[in-house]
């Protein structure tokens, strides 16, 4: 068992919370049951440590069980070590190492089904939207998410917890400009539907046929005019009541459920 809340291990584990130390490294760190049975589920070969306490060890048996089973290694800590590693403030117990996942742009493009429904974020801070929105696209089924270099780092504990652990379930693309990424969607043959509440075209009135990506903007100012120049589209979510405006998180997961919902129909 780790009983050093100060040894040289935990420390380097606890850097992990520094978006320069994740860069250097390659290695992140998921945080809480949910995220770790994930990623043990989904991708164990990206799985280099799990750390969990004996209280969470008994809780959480089933994790546990299939992190060895999956040969990955298991930890025993003291709760006082896991919340040295830890950048919440009340830990739940258990955490891993993970090896980042996301995948060179034109590797995942090159994989998409011909209808395929990508979501691509632009200029997004904040980290508990950027989770949700990857949270979204998962239940919606989309076929990848895109996050571009101006966005929150999709590693960051924040955005990791806010995934709820469908971080694993998405295929996705990180770091790339966003002319490059329009551009090279484009390319792929995926129409371009910036979601913006400025848009002309309603949510119900717009074409979800075919492959199609929706390009949400920042949480404050929206999308710059020449990203919407850049798109086949500019879609707009109507508001029936006296609400001002959605969260990026909630306009990002009703325009991918409008598209689930058109693809479903349409296979």
């Amino acid at each position: 068992m780790l009983t050093n809340p100060r040894s040289d291990r935990v420390k380097a584990v606890r850097a992990l919370s520094r978006r320069s130390v994740r860069s250097r490294t390659g290695d992140f760190l998921a945080e809480g049951p949910q995220a770790v049975r994930e990623a043990v589920a989904f991708r164990p070969d990206l799985v280099r440590d799990v750390y969990v306490t004996p209280e969470a060890a008994e809780r959480h048996a089933a994790i546990v069980e299939a992190a060895r089973d999956a040969d990955v290694w298991v930890n025993e800590v003291t709760p006082e070590v896991l919340a040295a590693m830890c950048d919440t403030e009340s830990p739940q117990g258990i955490a891993a190492v993970c090896r980042v996942l996301d995948l060179p742009l034109h590797d995942l493009l090159a994989d998409l089904p011909p209808d395929a429904l990508v979501c691509v974020l632009t200029n997004v801070r904040d980290p508990g939207n950027a989770g949700t929105v990857i949270r979204g696209a998962d239940a919606a089924g989309a076929d990848a998410v895109i996050v571009s270099d101006a966005s929150v780092d999709v590693y960051n504990s924040k955005v990791v917890r806010s995934t709820v652990g469908s971080l694993w379930h998405v295929p996705l693309s990180v770091g790339g400009a966003v002319p490059d990424i329009l551009q090279a969607l484009r390319e792929r043959g995926i129409r371009l539907l910036a979601a913006d509440g400025a848009g002309t075209t309603l949510l119900h009135d717009a074409d979800l046929t075919g492959a199609h990506a929706w390009v949400m903007g920042n949480e404050a100012w929206g999308l710059p005019l020449e990203v919407r120049a850049a798109c086949d589209d500019v879609v707009r979510v109507p508001i029936h009541g006296h609400a001002e405006s959605l969260n990026l998180a909630m306009a990002a997961t009703i325009c991918l459920y409008a598209s689930a919902e058109a693809r479903r129909t349409s296979r």
